[in-house]
């Protein structure tokens, strides 16, 4: 947002303008502070309006990027201040080549930096004038800076003068939707406050851990629907039956095949269980590979399942379901030709295996198919559709208190969504952000998008994009940057909106919160859908294709251009650009607009950026090719990496030169890769996500970093974490160096340190004390691999806001429960392999009072006896035992559901096979 970059850059100017700027320049930079500050006073009034006017729009978009700009500018001077690369980075082409060229576009790569200030002709003046030696090539900087920010200031007060014609506010005042007297016509002007941290933020941090148990929804007016289908899935029939749900986009299939499948009986019943979603865009080979993976089958290794053609994954598939009693749903199939494919996929083992199918196409399986059950879906009935309303709406208001004339209003409206339930939620979601009395202006809106008696989707969803706070918009709008159907990490997503400069400094909070509160927020208005979990947390979402379409419909105003080198022959001159490409040509690479500062490349083939040198103010790069001249030369703005591999760090001759590097994502392969000791200039560094085998013990001095994952032990031993005070997530594996304990006591400095895994390598490494983690009193997981042999004797008072831990290979002697159970806020305990060195454990009652999941490994499970005290685990919605567990539980626990162990899985987040629940 231009408000957030502006208020961004002015900080900065206030911060450093006497330290890093030179007192030529120190003038002219407080005066661009000055131009700013002016600005700033009419941007939020502007972009509460730019939705709906395209010009305010493009002001907008001019201010920010001019704001860039400046940022640029600034860190020029920085630059020049520090020296650290001995000469101005841009100035590092010859007489000779300029003397070549005879337009502009020869230039390459140095057009965009020089032609924004000179012509041809004065370039070759000033080498010529200047060049020899390094004061006098310090001359062409000094004349360059000075044009630079003249240029830049003219053309912020071009932009106030023009700012005053559009009558721009200065004021906070909140504008409601209003009707237009003479034309009886609704304007789309309706929006909430967006200033500062709702109260709805404040409930929704509460809710931020949930496990999959405690989110089953209700499906109101499905519920002859779920029994029928539960006595089928459960049914005495031992052949193979397949259940096909269909019906039109938002009726509630998935959610209604989600809670069967997430159902405690069916849980019971089947002994392994898979759930694979079907994109538009999909393959055979790729989605047999995710419903292999879904299933957890450990009888391969995924780079042999890479290499596998379309038969042999079904044969592999087939093989490996023998003799096992299976449920498998396919959401959102379309093709019957793919179902042809996977249907000889799945065996009958005449054990009552079940596969459920959710379709909008009736004909995607053959009406003669013996086995088969279809349900179509119904709509819901006019008391089913005022119910969902009831409970998505009223609940935040009281209905029998003034409420009787925004009933009726509300009531009629429901009527018009003719039993869609996506239709219901939007409409009750738009309602509970309102006033009751702005009810009146909604409904007469929606009146004039009535279309057979029906207003749709659309303008629902406008509306509701409408009175999104505006500091949302944007957020909203950066969805359309993923493909149709795509699996979205919210970490990911994170990362790349506070990069982007959506999210604004709140105190008290870092921006990542921020903007996990923002996609909570999303979340909670039905925008976005909850994908997989993770330990309790959202790990992925997906947006509903209808919502989806909106937000692509809304990013083509100057925001983001999506180009498919199958259907497009240009690219726009926006800012971020999504391309999809299927052929190993990059010619459309060389189209991209040159002042492009988002890049998402979407395709099979491999491309390296360097293709586009031009690109020098690209600050995101996602799921690209990098090679190491791109690093070297083009690259002081860039602040979030996503890379498709990781080839270049196995260069030996990297030269990493990105200080301005925010994030670094780096895909997990076979083997470790070597972080270069260059990285320790990227002193804004936040996140630094891999699987690193060395690291420069210099990485002490980046004190913005919060996610460090994963480094070697070795590695963390020589690094001084004194200055890691905003570290919040640290990931350690492998054998120690020439030590046989690890001490926590690295981890005392480690303030604000929320999430810890460590794996020690070898069965004679073992942990020390755990007491030093009293310092961390923000640390919410835990997770331990590693001999151990006791826990201290106050772990409630070391561990008071734990809420997960894991613990594998402890070997602890004394029986862990007296002590477990008392940590005060724990969720969710794995009890993995050889944690106990005896036989026998107890749970007195009342202990773990809190705890929802438990978790006990299979392999080489020792246990021969478990106590359980009447009063102990009341809360427990969870629990896995081994199959050849003997001993004798409660009934009561016995009958629990097993956790989905995709969710529980040991791995890091970044290397979770992705999969759709």
């Amino acid at each position: 947002m231009a408000e957030v970059i502006v208020s961004v850059v002015l900080k900065l100017i206030a911060r450093e303008v006497d330290s890093l700027v030179s007192q030529e320049y120190r003038h002219e930079v407080k005066g661009l502070s000055d131009d700013l500050k002016s600005v700033l006073r009419f941007l939020k009034d502007a972009e509460e309006r730019q939705y709906g006017d395209v010009e305010i729009h493009k002001w907008v978009s001019e201010i920010r990027e001019l704001a860039y700009d400046i940022e640029d500018v600034l860190y020029m001077l920085h630059l020049k201040v520090q020296r650290k690369r001995g000469c101005f980075l841009f100035f590092s082409g010859t007489v000779n080549f300029f003397e070549q060229c005879q337009q502009p576009e020869q230039m390459g790569c140095f057009q965009e930096v020089f032609c924004d200030v000179f012509c041809l002709g004065e370039i070759k003046e000033l080498l010529r004038h200047y060049m020899g030696s390094r004061t006098q090539y310090m001359g062409i900087e000094k004349c360059y800076m000075a044009r630079k920010i003249k240029k830049i200031r003219n053309e912020l007060t071009e932009l106030l003068n023009r700012g005053q014609e559009y009558n721009l506010q200065e004021s906070n005042s909140v504008r409601l939707l209003f009707k237009n007297s003479h034309k009886n016509e609704y304007s789309l002007q309706l929006r909430s406050d967006g200033e500062g941290r709702s109260d709805a933020f404040g409930r929704l941090r509460e809710l931020i851990r949930s496990t999959s148990f405690a989110v089953e929804e209700n499906v109101v007016g499905f519920e002859d629907e779920a029994r029928t289908l539960l006595d089928k899935l459960l049914g005495e029939n031992q052949n193979l039956f397949i259940i096909s749900i269909y019906g039109i986009s938002g009726l509630g299939k998935t959610t209604l095949a989600r809670k069967l499948y997430h159902n405690s009986d069916v849980r019971m019943r089947f002994g392994c269980y898979a759930w694979v979603y079907v994109s538009q865009d999909y393959t055979i080979q790729d989605l047999l590979r995710r419903i292999i993976n879904s299933f957890r089958f450990k009888t391969i290794k995924m780079e042999v399942l890479e290499k596998m053609n379309e038969e042999d994954l079904g044969r592999h598939l087939y093989e490996s379901m023998q003799g096992r009693s299976y449920i498998v749903v396919i959401d959102n199939l379309w093709d019957k030709e793919v179902w042809k494919i996977l249907n000889k996929a799945f065996p009958d083992n005449n054990n009552g295996s079940r596969v459920i199918i959710t379709t909008r196409n009736e004909g995607v399986i053959e009406k003669s198919d013996e086995g088969t059950y279809f349900h179509e879906l119904r709509y819901l009935t006019s008391k089913e559709s005022w119910q969902l309303f009831c409970e998505k709406s009223f609940k935040h208001f009281n209905v029998d208190v003034g409420m009787k004339k925004q009933a009726k209003l509300a009531k009629e409206m429901v009527k018009k969504c003719i039993g869609l339930p996506l239709a219901i939620i939007v409409l009750s979601e738009l309602l509970s952000t309102k006033n009751p009395e702005e009810w009146p202006v909604v409904h007469g809106y929606l009146w004039q998008h009535l279309e057979d008696d029906f207003f749709g989707l659309h303008p629902l969803l406008v509306l509701n994009f409408d009175s999104l706070p505006y500091r949302l918009k944007s957020c909203f709008l950066y969805l359309s940057c993923f493909p149709k159907d795509f699996e979205i990490k919210i970490e990911k997503l994170i990362h790349l909106l506070v990069v982007e400069d959506f999210i604004p400094h709140v105190e008290g909070y870092t921006m990542e919160e921020t903007a996990k509160d923002y996609i909570d927020e999303f979340i909670n208005k039905n925008l976005i859908q909850v994908g997989q979990r993770y330990w309790g947390r959202i790990l992925t979402c997906r947006v509903h294709n209808i919502v989806r379409d909106l937000a692509v419909e809304k990013a083509k105003s100057n925001f983001l251009d999506i180009y498919d080198e199958a259907y497009h022959s240009y690219i726009s001159s926006c800012p971020r650009q999504v391309i999809y490409f299927n052929t190993e040509s990059s010619l459309w690479l060389q189209k991209c607009n040159p002042r492009l500062r988002s890049l998402f490349l979407y395709g099979e083939y491999e491309f390296s950026v360097p293709m586009c040198k031009r690109f020098s103010l690209l600050k995101v790069l996602v799921d690209g090719s990098i090679s190491n001249d791109y690093v070297t030369r083009k690259s002081i703005r860039l602040k979030y990496l996503g890379l498709k591999n990781s080839f270049i760090f196995l260069s030996p001759s990297i030269d990493f030169f990105l200080p301005r590097l925010q994030t670094l994502d780096v895909p997990r392969s076979v083997f470790p890769v070597n972080l270069p000791s260059e990285i320790c200039e990227s002193q804004e560094l936040r996140h630094l996500i891999g699987n690193f085998s060395c690291v420069p013990s210099s990485i002490e001095s980046l004190t913005e970093l919060q996610t460090l994952r994963s480094i070697t032990n070795r590695a963390w031993t020589e690094i001084n974490t004194e200055m890691l005070v905003n570290l919040r997530e640290l990931w350690l594996v492998g054998p120690l160096k020439g030590l046989l304990v690890f001490s926590f006591d690295s981890m005392s400095n480690l303030t604000s340190l929320r999430i810890l895994s460590v794996e020690l390598g070898h069965d004679d490494d073992s942990f020390g004390s755990l007491q030093p983690l009293s310092h961390c009193r923000h640390l919410v997981e835990l997770r331990l691999r590693g001999k151990m042999e006791s826990l201290p004797d106050n772990i409630n008072g070391v561990l008071p806001n734990l809420e997960c831990l894991s613990l594998r290979d402890s070997r602890l002697k004394d029986n862990p429960m007296p002590l477990l159970e008392n940590l005060p806020n724990l969720k969710i305990l794995h009890l993995g392999y050889r944690f106990y060195s005896r036989k026998k454990i107890m749970c007195s009652a009342n202990g773990f009072r809190r705890l929802e999941i438990l978790l006990f490994d299979e392999h080489k499970f020792q246990i021969e006896e478990w106590h359980v005290e009447e009063g102990a685990l009341l809360r427990l919605k969870g629990l896995r035992i081994p199959e050849n567990f003997k001993v004798k539980i409660p009934e009561r626990l016995r009958s629990l559901p097993t956790p989905d162990p995709r969710e529980y899985t040991t791995k890091p987040p970044d290397d979770v096979d992705q999969y759709q629940v």
